[in-house]
């Protein structure tokens, strides 16, 4: 089974970003890849279908039809807020198993899956379940999202620690630069590298309208593809 588990050390980070960029440098190498977010809360109606920008954005990456976006987003959530509350506030749960069936189902007609995650790495699915649990089952090896601002390192260093403990690969991490105003963003990327137990994959410019495309030249994934 070929993929990775994007996640981000927090909400806001650029996963989406990241990921499709993925996708790009992905099909750059003549690799073909599917995305799926198997849970994104923030939904729009649109060419008379409820669907997420997120999703809408991966598949465009990934150079899908939107109409794939159910298998894509098997747990859509109406508003743009934490999963476990906006289920809450449906009426609805969020169960894992359905979601395990839908990566199985994928991985076993695609050739290479990047799942983004939601949020961070561990945010609330119901009382007793969050996407660690999620993140597991799926078994894949992780790439972790750096949004360079102030408090990155101590974000990126605990959810490398998650990851860690829940005996998931980390297999990468990309530095992305979301504030133009961060103070030495070089030194707090050296002071990652050293700590780190993974590759970095990449840096990724600032931008105030970032082209996922021309972001994909900025990656090394030579590693993910070993």
């Amino acid at each position: 089974m070929r993929g990775v588990f994007v996640t981000g050390t927090d909400t806001g980070v650029g996963k989406t970003l990241a990921a499709c960029a993925l996708l790009h440098a992905l099909a750059a190498r003549g690799v073909r890849a599917f995305p799926m977010k198997p849970i994104a809360a923030g939904a729009v109606h649109r060419g008379g279908r409820w669907i997420n920008d997120d999703t809408e954005q991966l598949l465009k990456a990934a150079g899908r039809d939107i109409s794939l976006a159910d298998a894509c987003t098997p747990v859509l959530l109406r508003e743009p807020m934490a999963p476990h509350i906006a289920a809450a506030r449906e009426g609805r749960a969020i169960p894992l198993a359905p979601i395990q069936d839908a990566f199985h189902a994928l991985a076993a007609k695609e050739g290479f899956i990047v799942v983004e995650g939601v949020g961070g790495f561990r945010v609330p699915l119901d009382d007793d379940v969050d996407t660690v649990q999620l993140a597991w089952l799926l078994g894949l090896p992780v790439v972790l999202v750096v949004g360079l601002r102030l408090g990155c390192l101590n974000h990126a260093l605990l959810t490398a620690q998650a990851i860690a403990a829940a005996g998931l690969p980390l297999a990468g991490w990309i530095a992305n630069a979301i504030d133009p105003a961060m103070a030495v963003p070089e030194e707090n990327i050296a002071a990652l590298r050293t700590r780190l137990a993974a590759p970095l994959l990449g840096q990724l410019p600032y931008s105030a309208a970032p082209d996922a495309r021309a972001l994909a030249a900025h990656l090394d994934i030579e590693s993910l593809l070993a």
